[in-house]
């Protein structure tokens, strides 16, 4: 019997060395070592050997097993080996070859502006505010103590739902819902789209966007407003652009200012973009009007604040020298990858 054995050892060995991949080494396992295997035949026949041969024969019978296992998991790392090196050669990748060309788009002007304008006004310690853009009256006009016969109530300058409902025409209804429901004090930015019956041209559109400021406090002066603004204009566009404040009117400010840069083209001297003045219109402006802060439920004899508001499309246009508005509504993608 030890013969028999020996014999299917090297059957055993020599299977193992034609097999070429991990079907054909399992089909061997199975031959020899499976429960109907050559090798468990003898075991089975065991039971016709003398009783002291048996202890031996088995003896013999399980090293033959433990070497042929052992051959086979010696030939089957072989063959995993092999796979993963042809499977790396078929698969490799040409580092020196040309990447794909991945189209990747960029922040549009108006939201770079928006995110500007946020981390500028943040560095101040502002808070930013949002309110809706379908608005009550009462917030848009009312509580900004604009009275009923004023020229932006009417239907020429405002997109009205009804007699009481509107498209926000100016993000300061946000500052009113802010001054009802906080005590001060208050510093906040209002970042949105507004929307105002313009017809539209290079400097005009029905729909833009705009940021408004409100800090209301104690002893807050128009030094502060000309200081903040300053500050505003250099971080926005340039550390030389200065800036000037020209008397104006606003139903909510008093007293108001419209405040001016210096053109960024000419630096001053006069050119085509700023009419040749030197100068470019960039904001509204002004201490808070005492009647607005009473509205609010805010006592003027303790309080005081300003406010400020400029549409985002001038700082766009301003900042990139673009000269007409209606490049930033039109998604031409020509034009939006100069940015």
């Amino acid at each position: 019997m030890k013969d028999q054995i020996l014999k299917i050892k090297e059957e055993a060995s020599q299977e193992l060395k034609k097999a070429e991949n991990l079907q054909t080494l399992n089909n061997v396992r199975v031959e020899y070592l499976g429960k109907k295997g050559k090798l468990t035949a003898v075991l089975r026949g065991m039971g016709e050997l003398p009783a002291e041969e048996r202890p031996i024969i088995g003896e013999f019978v399980n090293k033959a097993r433990d070497e042929i296992e052992k051959s086979i998991k010696q030939k089957e790392k072989e063959l995993k080996d092999k796979a993963m090196q042809e499977r790396l050669e078929k698969e490799k990748i040409d580092i020196t070859m040309p990447s794909k060309k991945t189209p990747i788009g960029s922040i549009h002007p108006i939201t770079g502006v928006i995110d500007d304008m946020k981390e500028i006004f943040l560095g101040l310690g502002y808070q930013i505010a949002d309110g809706p853009d379908i608005e009550k009256t009462y917030y848009v006009f009312d509580q900004l103590n604009t009275p009923i016969d004023h020229p932006a109530r009417d239907l020429q300058d405002t997109f009205y739902i009804n007699d009481n409902i509107v498209l926000r025409s100016q993000t300061s209804s946000v500052q009113i819902r802010v001054m009802e429901t906080q005590k001060p004090p208050i510093k906040i930015i209002c970042p949105g789209a507004v929307y105002r019956s313009d017809s539209v041209d290079p400097t005009h559109s029905p729909v833009f966007h705009q940021i408004e400021g409100l800090v209301v406090d104690k002893n807050i002066t128009m030094s502060d407003l000309k200081g903040t603004l300053e500050i505003f204009a250099k971080k926005c566009l340039g550390e030389n652009t200065q800036i000037r404040f020209r008397p104006h009117h606003f139903p909510y400010t008093e007293p108001s200012a419209e405040v001016d840069v210096s053109c960024f083209v000419c630096k001053g001297k006069g050119c085509r973009v700023c009419k040749n003045e030197g100068w470019i219109e960039l904001l509204g402006c002004g201490m808070v009007h005492p009647k607005v802060l009473e509205n609010c439920g805010i006592d003027s004899n303790i309080y005081s604040g300003f406010a400020f508001g400029c549409g985002l499309e001038r700082i766009a246009m301003a900042k990139y020298g673009i000269d007409d508005m209606r490049l930033l509504f039109e998604n031409d993608i020509r034009f939006l990858k100069q940015f």
